[in-house]
């Protein structure tokens, strides 16, 4: 029998204990959010792209499957090996009977949230072959055997002093040598011996275009073209809806990308794949692992738009303030919650109630999903599923009931107005969540239909 994650409401609780580290964390991802600000306010025409690149992915969805096809057919021609994976076991086994059939026993990895999704590296790890994610932040978390906390931005929970220590206890670096510049340079020495040494290389997909069977990967340190160009396999691993038309919509999704993630113009490294190098095997994995379901709920279908920038991350409150880790999934914050209760609605029912609905997810949207609505749509599902759990089920139909009847509202409102002034302890106490987190305000001495009442026969008196 599976057990439930630990919820985000008990994660972020932990996360929340040490106030200086949680408002570092917020103010760092802020930071992140002013960048994209200033990058998308550089370009004019940023929201004739955001539009432009909605359309284009609403168009795609729409005919997705006569777009997968012609970039099967394309690929194929281009000497490329093509396999579709319906779900994430079937993934792992595709990739581990091509890495057997090259007797492949060490694999360099670039950033791919694909194949944390799947679960990829501790599935190979127990079947002999080892795994090094080359990417500097996945490198780190890897290191500490944890996952990472953000899509782009994998490492970002961590200051600068506990890399140190990483560094130390697993690459031998200078005990407490903090500078940034040392710890990236160590790190830089063991990882291009990874990648001489590797005998096969893993690549995630930015986009994949349909009219060439060609792809694209974006990365800001090439360490994913250090693996694919150092190695004699490479095995590129795709949502399917990562999927474009045609190779001119890249420059909309390109311009769009980098500023909404980092708030650089473009990511360092834009390479594109079309064919196997000379002496080269290229394989690349199609796997559905739930789109396909998303992909037929009309109100959801809009989150497969998702280019993984991350925008949505950077600017929510509750993210920045619970921490990536609170989310129990590969993909975290305002999309993840959407994403993950697709994949299981019952492990992942906490996440669409861990938000405001404050709608600075929709806003920053490159391509402009409606995260907020759909979150709030993900409430409406759970509860009506039985996944909201029976204490939410009670409150929520006992809210309905009061506020159903106005006369029944005023005297409830009345009643718990007094209370709170009379014997305040009975709401400020630990049984109430709401006091826990939060400062209780003081009952007002009368309502504000009382006041209005009140003020309006005054006025027109």
């Amino acid at each position: 029998m599976s057990t439930l994650p630990v919820s985000h409401s008990k994660a972020a609780e932990a996360f929340l204990a040490d106030k200086p580290y949680v408002s570092w964390h917020d103010e760092t991802l802020w930071f992140v959010r002013s960048k994209r600000d200033k990058a998308a306010r550089s370009v004019p025409e940023w929201e004739t792209l955001r539009e432009l690149a909605s359309a284009v992915k609403a168009h795609t969805l729409s005919r997705l499957d006569e777009y997968l096809v012609q970039f099967e057919s394309n690929a194929k021609k281009n000497g490329i090996h093509v396999h579709w994976a319906n779900d994430a076991a079937e993934h792992n086994s595709i990739i581990t009977e091509i890495l057997r059939s090259h007797n492949v026993q060490k694999v360099v990895k670039s950033k791919s949230m694909l194949t944390e999704e799947c679960g990829l590296n501790p599935y190979l790890a127990e079947r002999g072959i080892s795994v090094i994610d080359t990417d500097l932040g996945e490198y780190i978390v890897q290191l500490r055997n944890e996952h990472p906390s953000h899509i782009v931005l994998p490492a970002i929970h961590l200051k600068k002093e506990a890399v140190s220590d990483t560094f130390h206890e697993h690459l031998h670096t200078e005990k407490n040598n903090n500078d940034p510049v040392y710890l990236t340079r160590s790190a830089r020495t063991v990882l291009r011996n990874h990648f001489i040494t590797a005998d096969a290389a893993i690549t995630g997909v930015n986009f994949a275009v349909a009219e060439t069977g060609g792809f694209v990967i974006c990365t800001n340190e090439g360490n994913a073209d250090m693996g694919a160009h150092a190695s004699k396999l490479h095995i590129a691993c795709m949502g399917f809806e990562k999927i474009i038309p045609r190779a001119e919509d890249l420059g909309i999704f390109l311009r769009l990308l980098a500023r909404s993630a980092t708030g650089q113009p473009v990511t360092t490294y834009s390479s594109h794949f079309h064919r196997p190098a000379p002496g080269q095997e290229l394989h690349l994995v199609l796997v559905n692992n739930g789109r396909a379901r998303q992909l037929g709920r009309p109100e959801f279908r809009n989150s497969l738009k998702c280019i993984r920038c991350a925008a949505c991350f950077n600017t929510c409150p509750v993210y920045r303030r619970s921490g990536g880790h609170s989310y129990h999934n590969a993909v975290a914050g305002p999309i993840g919650a959407i994403l993950a209760p697709n994949l299981d609605m019952k492990n992942n029912a906490d996440l669409p109630f861990a938000s405001t609905l404050c709608g600075s997810c929709t806003n920053v949207c490159p391509v402009k999903i409606n995260i907020h609505e759909q979150l709030w749509s993900w409430r409406q599902v759970l509860m009506k599923e039985g996944y909201g759990g029976k204490a939410k089920e009670a409150a929520m139909k006992t809210m309905a009931a009061v506020l159903s009847k106005p006369g029944l509202f005023v005297r409830t409102a009345n009643t718990a107005r007094k209370l709170m002034r009379a014997v305040p302890w009975l709401f400020n106490n630990k049984l109430n969540p709401w006091y826990r987190q939060r400062e209780m305000p003081s009952a007002p001495a009368q309502s504000f239909k009382t006041w209005y009442k009140k003020n309006r026969n005054e006025q027109q008196g």
